[in-house]
């Protein structure tokens, strides 16, 4: 079936620009994660993402960073974050550069500290997608310019589950007091991220999976901690039933990556019940919505009726992925100057206050 655009709805949120926090404080800092971050700061950078969506929508070329370059390190296929990084930096007049192994020496005849120190002496940001977490925290710690998770595909995704929070601000007109659902494979790194992120902001979890694809013990304690200051709750459960019948946003997660045929075979065996089809769906509220970072593979987590509704939103999602990124590397970057351009001054002022 071929993927159906559904014209988006006008945005239930927007953003004066010059009612924009101040951003300055937030220059030169990792985006390592985002729970290294207050829930204010990450508030002001979702109503920047919005703030820069809106702008781009008057010119798509807005050269806050003119002259600056991303050093972007994938040690894994992409294609949503390459392609909005990379996108993202020329709108905003920078140029980024594809790295991977094999062409660089990470962790190679190079160790991964001094690839680190070396292309921070010639890059003002390093993006990174990374096997592990362990190999993102050591760029991160030598590493001098700010370094941005990309994804670690035994952790988290914060630039996916924040770009996710976007995507629900500008639907329901605010992330706190929501009640979102994940279904299926919860011990994937999007739904670690997805229920990190989501509490923080103050919007509660559901998480329906089987004994084995459940939330980790340690990851489920970050989890409370975060419920514990926001206000939010986390339910964790085998029934996708319950989960959804509860949830204003649903999300489902892809089954498998990378994974040999067996393995493949087993997470069929074992996720089966918690497929999102048009049977779950009928136990959602009115108003739901259905989300998925994609790559999806259709037929196995999702039908394609329901990836393809006009409760889902995940093109939005997808687009949204380059308004956050560059939201996030103007804060973290920053820039010296006001710039001429009248367009482009009352989100400069929040940028150099």
């Amino acid at each position: 079936m071929t993927t159906t655009s559904h014209p988006a709805a006008a945005p239930a949120y927007d953003v004066d620009p010059a009612a924009l926090p101040g951003f300055a404080g937030l220059r030169g800092r990792n985006f390592f994660t985002d729970q290294e971050f207050t829930r204010e700061e990450l508030l002001g950078l979702l109503d920047l993402a919005v703030a820069l969506k809106a702008l781009y929508r008057r010119r798509p070329l807005t050269p806050y960073l003119e002259g600056r370059t991303l050093a972007m390190i994938f040690e894994h296929p992409s294609t949503r974050t390459r392609i909005s990084f990379e996108a993202g930096m020329t709108e905003l007049g920078g140029h980024s550069q594809f790295l991977r192994p094999g062409e660089i020496h990470l962790g190679g005849h190079e160790s991964l500290a001094d690839t680190a120190r070396v292309i921070s002496r010639l890059v003002d940001a390093i993006m990174a997608r990374t096997a592990y977490h362990t190999t993102l925290a050591e760029l991160v710690q030598y590493a001098t310019v700010p370094v941005i998770n990309g994804l670690t595909d035994d952790y988290d995704h914060p630039v996916q589950t924040m770009t996710d929070a976007m995507t629900i601000l500008e639907h329901f007109g605010t992330v706190e007091g929501l009640t979102c659902a994940v279904v299926g494979k919860c011990a994937d790194a999007m739904g670690t991220s997805g229920a990190l992120t989501m509490t923080k902001l103050g919007s509660s979890m559901v998480m329906a999976a089987p004994p084995e694809e459940q939330m980790t013990p340690e990851v489920e304690a970050l989890v409370r901690a975060n419920c514990a200051e926001s206000g939010a709750s986390l339910t964790l459960t085998d029934d996708p039933v319950e989960a959804v019948a509860q949830a204003d946003i649903v999300f489902t997660i892809g089954w498998w990556w990378m994974q040999p045929e067996d393995e493949k075979n087993e997470l069929r065996r074992i996720l089966r019940p918690y497929q999102v089809n048009e049977e779950l769906w009928a136990h959602t509220k009115p108003g739901a919505k259905f989300m998925h970072c994609l790559p999806a593979i259709r037929g196995e987590e999702m039908t394609d009726a329901i990836l393809d509704a006009p409760f889902s939103i995940v093109l939005d999602e997808a687009e949204n992925r380059k308004h956050f990124q560059k939201a996030l590397l103007l804060a973290l970057i920053g820039i010296d100057d006001l710039p001429a351009d009248p367009d482009l001054q009352p989100i400069a002022r929040a940028l150099l206050r």
